[in-house]
């Protein structure tokens, strides 16, 4: 058998279920037990195979008694019509919800602050307007979020901007901006200050969060650059711990503005923080070149349709 390839005689002679029988052939061994899958008799399947083979121009599978083996021409087609075939999946997913509404599942990921400052009640309104889609939500690190995204493990992160962190297999869209303000107890030093800079803070004791959130790598940075040892008086995980140590005058913090709840301003107070890196841009992420849902393209409109 040879010959050269003809795409025009590949589409006009050769069926969508021919195709898929192939796929089922590659992945049974046999033409038999894949004839079965299919629901067609195995001679008919055969000659299936055959007339691929024939139009292609080059074997597809070595036969053997115990079944067949795709040859190295059969596993890039094989390789192609699984991708095919995705399509053709991502297609019908996007039509059904056209025909039956709106309906799925959104895997999103966000850090601890975007979530309580801003995705509850993003999901809050999303869920009100489209109650047949579920929101899957993990919390993590903003590296956290965005590996999730690269993996392929969620459909939407939404994260701060920070230094090395825009860099991946991900597409962006803005979000919103917000910025970190310094956090101190109610008749500090530093309370009734205009502006505090990071050189400020690290002169009292400083509550840090986990190591690995970009806002203490960014912490870390200052200091190196203004030639300070950091070196924190407490760590907790998240800034709502570092939030309850201020407003036990343990020291002071930096973390995302509104995040204080009004219990909170009875014991603290916040100062603007004069750096550059006060003022974050979020952004929300989704894997790079990979078709999203009907229901993922609305959830993200939501989040960037409307002023920050």
């Amino acid at each position: 058998m040879s010959g050269t390839f003809n795409k025009v005689h590949l589409i006009r002679q050769v069926d969508l279920f021919t195709l898929k029988l192939f796929l089922s052939v590659v992945e049974e061994g046999q033409v038999g037990r894949a004839a079965a899958r299919e629901n067609i008799a195995a001679s008919a399947a055969t000659k299936r195979v055959q007339d691929l083979e024939e139009i292609v121009g080059v074997p597809l599978f070595d036969r053997n008694p115990r079944g067949v083996i795709p040859t190295a021409a059969g596993l890039v087609l094989a390789r192609h019509l699984t991708q095919v075939f995705g399509t053709f999946e991502d297609i019908r997913r996007d039509i059904s919800e056209f025909t039956e509404g709106v309906r799925g599942m959104i895997r999103v990921a966000s850090t601890g602050g975007i979530i309580f400052q801003y995705l509850s009640r993003e999901i809050g309104e999303f869920a009100r307007s489209f109650p047949q889609v579920d929101i899957d939500l993990r919390e993590g690190s903003n590296p956290e979020v965005l590996r999730a995204v690269t993996q392929g493990e969620v459909d939407v992160g939404v994260f701060a901007v920070a230094p090395g962190l825009t860099e991946g297999a991900f597409d962006v869209r803005e979000y919103r901006t917000d910025r970190l303000i310094a956090v101190v107890p109610i008749g500090h030093p530093l309370a009734q200050r205009h502006s505090v800079k990071i050189t400020d803070l690290l002169a009292y004791n400083y509550i840090a969060i986990a190591p690995s959130t970009s806002l203490m790598a960014q912490v870390r940075q200052a200091a190196a650059n203004a030639g300070i040892v950091f070196k924190p008086k407490y760590t907790v995980n998240s800034v709502y711990a570092a939030a309850g140590l201020v407003r036990v005058n343990l020291g002071v913090t930096i973390q995302p503005d509104h995040m204080l709840t009004p219990q909170d301003l009875e014991f603290v107070q916040t100062v603007p923080l004069d750096e550059p890196w006060a003022a974050r841009l979020l952004l929300v992420a989704t894997p790079q070149g990979r078709s999203v849902s009907v229901a993922t393209r609305n959830f993200i409109a939501q989040l960037t349709d409307r002023p920050g």
